[in-house]
């Protein structure tokens, strides 16, 4: 039988990092990456597709109603959603499959599936994280202040989590996720069936050889 795929969660508070990890992720392992569908206007830079899958909030509202995420949330008055057939798919054919989304989705993605891990990632500080989002430029004084305030109450959601990792060097970050993926594919409650069947192979080899 073919070994399934784990599912990892990444999230984590607006301008900690998440997509250049998952990024950097992406270029150092074979894992099959998400996209998810948003009714948010792309920035500049991104491509349909690629970032995400820009559809119409009807359409959006359409695809909830057959039960097309795995989840899905509304953020700062958009919706965001992971379509759910495509992640599955992988899973069970035994890719990794990364979701790089909100803590709303997260936690949503938590009750509705077993197995899955869970990591959180954090700023250095708050201080950074602010600098952060200004460097963004897409922010309006207004909306930095809203991401900022929430930030902070979005940060005690980690203790829903499996794992935290601090963004401070990507490249730390990545070596501690790429850790914490290996560590997993070890758990005894992942891999019994294997050890079953090896108990057994080396039985029956003793009993017959």
């Amino acid at each position: 039988m073919k070994k399934k795929g784990i599912l990892i969660v990444l999230s984590g508070p607006s301008g900690a990092g998440k997509g250049t990890i998952c990024k950097a992720l992406l270029e150092k392992s074979d894992f099959w990456l998400s996209v998810s569908a948003t009714t948010r206007a792309p920035r500049v830079g991104e491509v349909h597709g690629k970032n995400y899958y820009f559809i119409t909030k009807e359409e959006f509202l359409e695809r909830i109603e057959k039960d097309d995420f795995l989840e899905y949330a509304e953020v700062y008055g958009n919706y965001y959603g992971t379509p759910k057939g495509e992640a599955l798919k992988a899973i069970d054919e035994g890719k990794d499959v990364i979701l790089e989304i909100d803590i709303q989705g997260a936690l949503k993605v938590k009750e509705a599936y077993q197995g899955g891990v869970f990591i959180f990632i954090l700023p250095p500080s708050m201080e950074e994280l602010k600098k952060r989002i200004i460097q963004r430029g897409s922010e309006t004084p207004e909306s930095l202040m809203t991401r900022f305030k929430a930030a902070y109450q979005e940060i005690n959601y980690v203790s829903k989590y499996n794992y935290a990792v601090v963004n401070d060097t990507v490249e730390d970050a990545v070596k501690k996720i790429q850790a914490i993926i290996v560590a997993e594919k070890c758990r005894v409650d992942r891999i019994k069936d294997d050890i079953l069947d090896s108990k057994e192979g080396l039985i029956h080899e003793q009993l017959y050889d």
